[in-house]
């Protein structure tokens, strides 16, 4: 679970009003993320392009492998015979 500092807490009517200061904040990177509150709840994170951008590159990086894997699992049943044709599937379900 992500943490965040208290300064990193930000009341949405307080972040609409100041808006200006708190992209400032994620730009000049005095500040890695902010969250905006709304009922004292956690609504929105911000955080700059850039980190989104790396954000985006690792979730896709551990999709491809988490894919890749599956891939080679699915594979290696095959080798190991524990697979059956689709018309034996087929036929299983006409029974």
């Amino acid at each position: 679970m992500v943490t965040f500092s208290a300064q990193e807490l930000i009341p949405s009517s307080k972040f609409a009003k100041n808006f200006g200061t708190y992209l400032a904040q994620i730009r000049e990177q005095s500040v890695k993320k902010l969250a905006v509150l709304k009922n004292n709840k956690i609504e929105a994170v911000i955080v700059s392009k850039d980190e989104y951008e790396l954000m985006m590159q690792a979730l896709k990086e551990k999709k491809a492998k988490e894919f890749e894997l599956s891939l080679s699992s699915a594979l290696e049943d095959v080798k190991q015979g524990k697979t059956y044709p689709i018309e034996k599937l087929w036929d299983s379900l006409d029974d």
